[in-house]
């Protein structure tokens, strides 16, 4: 008997039983106190790092970073451990950026909850894939029920459904996609036919991820209409109806409405219950991407902001966002389970069609096949600390938010665009120069960050450059929000300064000896 053309005795002999260097580094029983060690000892790293940050960024470059992580031989491991750590050490963690500490006031990134690092630890230990029952059993029914559990505090009815993504671009993607295929079977014309047609409406205001979807979903260059907001930056329901209207008189079909829980520039909430009263008269699909404002379902106090989206057909929710979870975190949920088979695609290897209804397989509801059990981060959270603690965090951050904006509008430095719902604050310091203002914005942001002693985000504002605090750290204080304010103000005013000085041919001896106030 030959295999391959070789004779039997040839071929290599199994070397199952028999030591090796590799398999040392494989997690099963015999390496478990190698496991409990090294795990040990990387947590100690870790804590020991975070005990010692004393600001959120080292303020790094890439140009200065970029080469030391080129250097690395990827193919002549260093085999011990610790010195790999020791290596990391230089190449990430020396320069991480830390939104844990509380002048990390940039992006919506939120330190995180212990019980969720808990979760962490297991779910990578044990690696169940969420895609079959057969990879992953009680992990299948754990992310279930916290859907359940999310469209029961959503407010979406007995029929609803949902799964776990990997954020809120993918959820938003999958809802655009649900509607889509809605429409297209609805109107019962040919799909060629009807994708130029199709129509998404959301405010300015929305998310990016919007019109990423569509276009990865096919759809027209034009297919995302962009409707006006209000000063709050919320969408403006008339503007909503004379588009709807408009679009119906061209031929367009409205295919879906996406409404805004918590913009990432304002934080913001579109009037949904005004929203859902049109798309209900117009037979629209309603999308609220709360991404963001999710965090207000288990708020003590602000449930109530959130009025009207228990009548959305899907709704996007980030937990690694204000339910204080680590990426990542995030969910679809549907008003109709049904609608959820336009994701279904059946394999005979995976979840062979004859088992649909016997068999919870929720690769049948997601976009995704290999998928971690992110579930259980938040399953614990919730099991250790409850809702209303969760809650009571997020509540912190918004009051804190709201003194921050009080702060603000009585400074005369700066000026504010709009009052957050939520916990972001857009704002700009405004020199007498006024056309210097843009330049010097983003002169304040890009050395505040070189500084490492804090971050803001940047954004734009009906063209002109903003700066931006995403507030989402307990931790964070008012007195934190007014150093930080007094250090984007020396940056300013120091530009400001050495521009007016260049303009009026000023030595720059002089510039340099005027004073400059930091907080």
């Amino acid at each position: 008997m030959t295999f391959q053309g070789h004779p039997a005795e040839a071929v290599p002999r199994p070397t199952r039983g028999r030591p090796t260097a590799a398999r040392a580094h494989l997690f099963h029983p015999g390496t478990v106190d190698r496991y409990r060690q090294l795990l040990a000892t990387t947590v100690d790293r870790v804590a020991h790092r975070v005990a010692d940050v004393d600001r959120p960024f080292s303020g790094v470059t890439p140009a200065r970073l970029a080469p030391e992580v080129d250097r690395v031989d990827l193919d002549r491991p260093l085999t011990d451990p610790a010195a790999a750590l020791d290596e990391l050490e230089s190449v990430y963690l020396r320069d991480a950026v830390w939104f844990h500490h509380p002048r990390y006031l940039a992006h919506l990134n939120c330190p995180v909850v212990i019980p969720a690092l808990l979760g962490e630890a297991v779910l990578s230990a044990v690696n169940s894939s969420l895609d079959t029952w057969d990879q992953s059993a009680g992990g299948t029914l754990i992310e279930r029920r916290l859907i359940d559990w999310t469209a029961d505090r959503i407010g979406l009815g007995p029929t609803a459904d949902g799964v776990f993504t990997s954020g809120g671009t993918q959820s938003n993607l999958q809802a655009m996609l649900l509607a889509r295929e809605g429409a297209v079977t609805a109107m019962a014309r040919p799909r060629e036919e009807l994708l130029p047609r199709l129509r998404i409406l959301t405010s300015v205001a929305g998310h990016f991820s919007v019109q990423k979807s569509a276009k990865l979903l096919g759809l027209a260059r034009d297919a995302v209409v962009t409707v006006d907001t209000d000063p709050d930056r919320r969408i403006r329901t008339a503007a909503l109806a004379h588009e709807i209207a408009r679009c119906r008189q061209d031929g367009l079909i409205v295919m879906a409405v996406v409404a805004t829980a918590g913009t990432t520039d304002f934080g913001t909430i579109d009037p949904l219950p005004a929203i859902a009263d049109l798309c209900r008269a117009a037979g629209v699909w309603l999308h609220v991407d709360a991404a963001y404002g999710c965090g207000l379902l288990v708020s003590p106090t602000r449930r109530h902001l959130l009025a009207g989206i228990e009548r959305a057909d899907s709704v996007t929710v980030d937990y690694h966002k204000s339910f204080f979870q680590p990426v990542s975190s995030s969910a679809l949920l549907v008003r109709d389970r049904a609608v959820l088979r336009h994701a279904t695609y059946h394999a005979d290897y995976l979840n062979p069609e004859r088992t649909a209804e016997r068999i919870p397989n929720q690769v049948d509801k997601s976009l995704q096949t290999t998928r971690r059990f992110d579930a259980l981060k938040l399953w614990l959270t919730l099991r250790i600390m409850g809702p209303d603690a969760i809650g009571a965090l997020f509540d912190e951050v918004l009051d804190l938010a709201a003194d921050a904006w009080r702060l603000l509008t009585a400074d005369p430095r700066f000026e504010v665009v709009t009052r957050s719902q939520l916990s972001t604050l857009v704002f700009r310091y405004l020199p007498a120069e006024h056309h210097l203002a843009d330049d010097a914005n983003l002169y304040a942001r890009e050395a505040l960050a070189a500084s490492g002693a804090a971050l803001v985000a940047g954004t734009k504002v009906d063209g002109a450059h903003y700066l931006k605090f995403t507030l989402l750290n307990p931790e964070t204080t008012v007195d934190d929000i007014v150093h930080v304010l007094d250090l984007v103000a020396a940056h300013a005013s120091r530009y400001v300064r050495t521009k007016t000085a260049a303009e009026a041919s000023v030595p720059p001896t002089e510039v340099a000896a005027q004073p400059c106030r930091v907080g």
